[in-house]
């Protein structure tokens, strides 16, 4: 059966929306809020992102797509180019390596995993910075930063789900 143009270009738009979510959520993060030391512990809500559809669909959140998610985040926050675009790339792979565990996993061990790749890329991040300001900093924006991130992340897991529900099921 072949598709009318207007079927391609819904399935193309639908197979967009894990691409589209993360970049939303990049804009999102870039809001200024007036909260006093926010900047620095605000949740990484990409690598929420990133998480979820690695583990639910990473035929249509590839390691480029990532990359580039991660230099758009650099280039917004000011932080040294690559930077997140190194952490996000590292958590696809890591994620993607036991993605069958998760998808047979309760949402506990799900969050579990989840778990584990913050406090892993807060770990990434901190060394990479430190390395490239040459001098060891201080890890308690970091740390703060993985834990606000995990204790949003069942919100915004509820809302990954809503997205594909709606939006990639055939």
């Amino acid at each position: 059966m072949t598709l009318t143009l207007w079927q391609r270009l819904d399935r193309a738009g639908r197979n967009l929306a894990p691409f589209a979510v993360t970049v939303m959520l990049v804009l999102v993060a870039m809001v200024p809020l007036h909260i006093p030391a926010y900047t620095q512990v605000a949740p990484a809500l990409t690598l929420m992102s990133v998480y979820y559809w690695v583990i639910h669909r990473p035929d249509l959140l590839r390691p480029l797509a990532v990359f580039a998610i991660g230099l758009l985040e650099d280039l917004l926050s000011g932080a040294p180019l690559g930077m997140n675009a190194l952490v996000l790339v590292a958590a696809y792979w890591v994620v993607l390596s036991q993605r069958r565990f998760f998808l047979a996993s309760t949402f506990a061990l799900l969050w579990f995993g989840f778990v584990m790749i913050a406090l892993g890329a807060a770990l990434l991040q901190w060394a990479a910075l430190s390395a490239y300001y040459a001098t060891v900093l201080p890890m308690d924006a970091g740390f703060h930063q993985a834990l606000l991130t995990i204790v949003l992340f069942p919100l915004f897991a509820w809302l990954f789900i809503r997205i594909h529900r709606a939006f990639l099921q055939p």
